[in-house]
C-alpha cells in the first residue's frame, strides 16, 4: 500500500507519468479532454483547472498500447486550480487488462 499525504493508505500504487496522458472524460454535464498525471490500478489525478464536484461520477475513456480504456469513475479529491484526483468505480475485464499491462511496462 502507499500513503498519501494524510494517513489514509492507498490501495494501488499510482505512477506519474511526467509527459502526461490525455483523457476524455464526461460528467456533470461536462465533456473535457485533459492530462492524467498519475495512474494507477485504483485511480488517477487529473489535471483539470476547474473540476467537478466531490463525489461526481465521471465517465473516463483514454488510449494505451494495444487499445482503449473506458472507466467509470467518482471523483475523490480536488486541488483548486490544478485537478482532480478520481476512484475508478467500475472497469471491464478487457480495460482491467490493457491498463494492468500499460501499469507493468511503465513500472519496468
Amino acid at each position: 500500500m502507499c500513503m498519501t499525504k494524510g494517513t489514509k493508505p492507498r490501495r494501488h500504487e499510482r505512477i506519474s507519468l511526467p509527459k502526461g496522458m490525455d483523457v476524455v472524460w464526461y460528467g456533470a454535464g461536462q465533456q473535457q479532454v485533459s492530462r492524467v498525471r498519475t495512474l494507477g490500478m485504483g485511480g488517477a489525478f487529473i489535471l483539470a483547472p476547474i473540476s467537478p464536484a466531490l463525489g461526481t461520477n465521471l465517465k473516463l475513456i483514454f488510449q494505451v498500447p494495444g487499445g482503449v480504456v473506458s472507466a467509470d469513475a467518482v471523483v475523490r479529491n480536488i486541488v483548486p486550480g490544478e485537478g482532480m484526483g478520481v476512484e475508478f468505480t467500475k472497469l471491464g475485464a478487457t480495460d482491467r487488462d490493457l491498463l494492468e499491462q500499460l501499469l507493468k511496462r511503465l513500472l519496468r
